[in-house]
């Protein structure tokens, strides 16, 4: 009766021995029939997709805006994107500084609010017109005109931190341009509609006092 007892034990740890292993080669992706070892692990996804990414000749990300920018006669900066995701749409790009409690509230300044920038698009030139829609369909507003608005974060105060957010879209996005005075609901319903389709972001900030 012993004998018959350490055999079933030792059948039991040959066993489980062979379950652990076969768990092993599973989870590395090999052992599988047509698994080609470990060839197998990831197989199906391919690799990632870049990051989308900003960049601007006009000043260093996380350094100082030149005054040739700033102001209401400032002139908007270069902006260039690439390693754009497939699918993109159209382009949104939002420049805010929040450093500032408007109306004291969560809400910031919209310094420049770009939408429906064609999936073509590659940047920005320097100096876009200021006017509520292009010829390709891009449309924009900010606080205080149809177009661009430079910082001008006071002397006597910090450095505010000017964030410009791009956004890629597998969309369009059917919100009209507005009015300066409507700029705070028109950012809030085409920020609403990227909801949901944002394929990619990136972030530039540049910072500015007088």
């Amino acid at each position: 009766m012993q004998r018959q007892m350490l055999g079933a034990v030792a059948i039991a740890l040959m066993l489980g021995a062979a379950v652990a292993t076969s768990a092993q080669d599973a989870a590395r992706g090999g052992g599988a029939p047509g698994g080609g070892g470990g060839q197998g692990r990831g197989a199906g996804r391919g690799p990632a997709a870049p990051p989308l990414v900003m960049t601007t000749t006009s000043f260093e990300d996380g350094g100082i805006i030149p005054a040739k920018f700033a102001g209401q006669m400032g002139v908007s900066p270069e902006l260039k994107w690439t390693q754009v995701p497939m699918g993109t749409q159209s382009f949104v790009l939002l420049m805010h500084d929040p450093d500032v409690a408007l109306q004291r509230s969560t809400l910031d300044v919209t310094h420049w609010l770009v939408w429906n920038i064609p999936g073509t698009s590659t940047g920005l030139p320097e100096g876009v017109m200021p006017v509520a829609e292009l010829p390709d369909g891009t449309r924009q507003v900010s606080l205080r005109a149809a177009g661009y608005m430079g910082p001008g974060a006071p002397a006597t105060g910090p450095y505010h931190h000017y964030t410009f957010e791009l956004y890629a879209l597998d969309t369009k996005i059917d919100v009209p341009p507005g009015t300066p005075q409507e700029a705070a609901n028109t950012r809030a319903a085409v920020m609403k509609a990227v909801d949901g389709h944002a394929l990619g972001k990136a972030v530039i900030v540049g910072r500015f006092h007088q």
